[in-house]
């Protein structure tokens, strides 16, 4: 059970970073500025980096939530690392229990 929710993770992580990189300026996926407060670890199912560029400004992480919601969050803050490391030491995981399963 614990697989396929870090599968889905993935997936959405994903999913989420080729729409934060294959979009317009003017489109929502452009982080503009960061969430002030710090959202739960258990609501993340993925994220996607936004790096500068002339149509967005801004380096983030955009942390993907279970109820579909982008929250841009500042990569200078060392809760968001955190999550960064938690989510991809779970990916790790589910990718050595499948090179075991094959």
């Amino acid at each position: 059970m614990a697989s396929i929710k870090v599968s889905v993770a993935v997936i959405s992580l994903l999913t989420v970073w080729l729409l934060a990189t294959h979009t317009s300026a003017g489109s929502y996926n452009c982080c503009r500025q960061y969430t002030r407060g710090k959202i739960p670890f258990n609501k993340i199912k993925g994220y996607a980096v936004q790096t500068d560029t002339e149509s967005c400004p801004l380096k983030a992480i955009i942390f993907l939530t279970e109820s579909n919601r982008r929250v841009c969050t500042n990569p200078a803050l060392n809760w968001v690392m955190d999550y960064i490391n938690r989510i991809r030491n779970k990916a790790q995981q589910v990718h050595k229990m499948a090179q075991t399963h094959t």
